[in-house]
C-alpha cells in the first residue's frame, strides 16, 4: 500500500537505483540500505530522485558490509516490506579458482540468509521480494555451454552444484542456486510470519542514472549488448539469449507488493519469448534508430556479439503482472541514449 515503508538493499546498483525511483513513484516510503554515505549522496544527485523530491520519503542506512553477522538487525525494524537487491560483488577474474567457493558462493548465500534472519526477528513485515536469477533454474552446462531443446520456466529446479568450478560465473552461478534453495528451506522450516517472491532475471540492460562516465556505460551486463556498439565486444564469446530491460525488473520487484500476488513463489524476468535476444542485433538496432551518431563515429558500431540459444518461458511472469516484457530494441535504445546524453551528442 502507498505510503509504507520499504527497505531496499543494494540501491546503487543497476536494478536497486530503478527499484528505489519506482517505489517512490508508486508513493512508497523508502529506506534505503546503502555501503558509504557518499553512495547515498549519489542517488540523491540522479535525475530521477531530483524530479520526484521525496523529502523524508527517501532515508538511508548505512550497511558498509553485508556479509557482517546482523548486518541488517537495525535496518529491518520498522518496515513492512523488504527489497533484496544487494548481492556480493564479483571482481572479474581477480580470485583464482581455489577461492571461488568461499568469495562467491558463500557470499551469495550469507547476504541471502542475513536479510531472512534479520527480518525474522521482529515483527510486521508482510513480504520481501529476493532478486534471484535466471541461473538459478538453468543448469549450467545447459545455460553456457551447449544447446538444448528444453524449455525453461520458473516451475524448473535444480540441485545445487557442487564445485570445483570450471569458470568463475558457473561459481556465481551455484550461489544463485544455493540462495534460492536457502531461501525455500527458510521459509518452510520457519513459517514467517512474512512470505517470499523470488524474481529472477536474465541479463539485464538499460540506462543507469548513476553511470556519469561515459566509459563505464557497458558496466556489468550491459556490456553483452552495447560493446559491439562501442566498437569492441563483451569477451564473454557466445552469450545465452536471454535479455530484459532494468525498467522491467524494477517494475516487478515494486508490484510483487501488492497482496494480489500470491507469496512464495518465483517469476522469471525474460524478453523476445523462446526466440529469444539476439545480441548481435545491436547493430542493426543502432544503425537504424541513430544514423547520425553512427556516421559522425560517435558509436562506432562495428565490434563484435554472438549469441548461445537458450530457450526460456517467461510468460506467466507477463500474464500475472499483466503487461510484456520490453523488446530487445528498446533495451539497447535505452542504453544508447543515456551514452549519447553523456558525451553531449544530438539523441537521434
Amino acid at each position: 500500500m502507498a505510503g509504507d515503508l520499504i527497505l531496499v538493499t543494494g540501491g546503487t546498483g543497476l536494478i536497486g537505483i530503478k527499484v528505489i525511483q519506482r517505489a517512490l513513484k508508486a508513493g512508497y516510503s523508502v529506506r534505503a540500505a546503502v555501503r558509504s554515505q557518499a553512495k547515498a549522496d549519489a542517488v540523491l544527485e540522479t535525475p530521477t530522485i531530483k524530479a520526484i523530491n521525496p523529502g523524508s520519503r527517501l532515508t538511508f542506512t548505512i550497511v558498509p558490509d553485508i556479509l557482517a553477522d546482523h548486518a541488517y538487525d537495525e535496518a529491518v525494524k520498522g518496515v513492512k516490506y523488504i527489497i533484496h537487491v544487494a548481492s556480493p560483488v564479483i571482481k572479474g577474474e581477480g580470485f583464482p579458482p581455489e577461492q571461488w567457493e568461499a568469495e562467491i558462493v558463500q557470499p551469495a548465500i550469507k547476504g541471502t540468509s542475513s536479510i531472512l534472519e534479520a527480518a525474522y526477528k521482529v515483527e510486521g513485515i508482510k513480504r520481501i521480494v529476493v532478486t534471484s536469477s535466471e541461473v538459478a533454474i538453468i543448469p549450467w552446462e545447459e545455460f553456457i555451454a551447449k544447446e538444448v531443446d528444453t524449455v525453461f520456466d520458473d516451475t524448473y529446479e535444480i540441485p545445487f552444484p557442487a564445485g570445483p568450478y570450471s569458470h568463475i560465473f558457473e561459481a556465481y552461478a551455484a550461489g544463485k542456486v544455493r540462495a534460492l534453495v536457502f531461501t525455500k528451506e527458510f521459509v518452510k522450516e520457519k513459517k514467517p510470519e512474512w512470505d517470499v517472491i523470488n524474481i529472477m532475471p536474465s541479463f539485464v540492460v538499460g540506462d543507469n542514472e548513476l553511470i556519469t562516465d561515459p566509459k563505464l556505460i557497458s558496466d556489468g551486463t550491459v556490456a553483452a549488448a552495447f560493446a559491439q556498439v562501442l566498437g569492441g565486444d563483451s569477451g564473454w564469446g557466445a552469450v545465452p539469449s536471454t535479455s530484459v530491460h532494468v525498467d522491467d525488473v524494477a517494475r516487478l520487484h515494486v508490484e510483487s507488493l501488492n497482496p494480489k500476488i500470491e507469496g512464495n513463489q518465483s517469476f522469471l524476468a525474460v524478453s523476445e519469448g523462446e526466440r529469444g535476444t539476439r545480441w548481435e542485433e545491436s547493430i542493426d538496432i543502432v544503425n537504424r534508430n541513430f544514423p547520425e551518431a553512427v556516421k559522425s563515429g560517435i558509436l562506432p558500431n562495428n565490434g563484435k556479439a554472438s549469441t548461445k540459444r537458450t530457450k526460456v518461458d517467461a510468460s506467466r511472469t507477463e500474464k500475472v503482472f499483466g503487461f510484456k516484457f520490453q523488446s530487445y530494441e528498446e533495451q539497447v535504445k535505452s542504453v544508447a541514449k543515456q551514452y549519447l546524453s553523456l558525451v553531449g551528442a544530438p539523441i537521434a
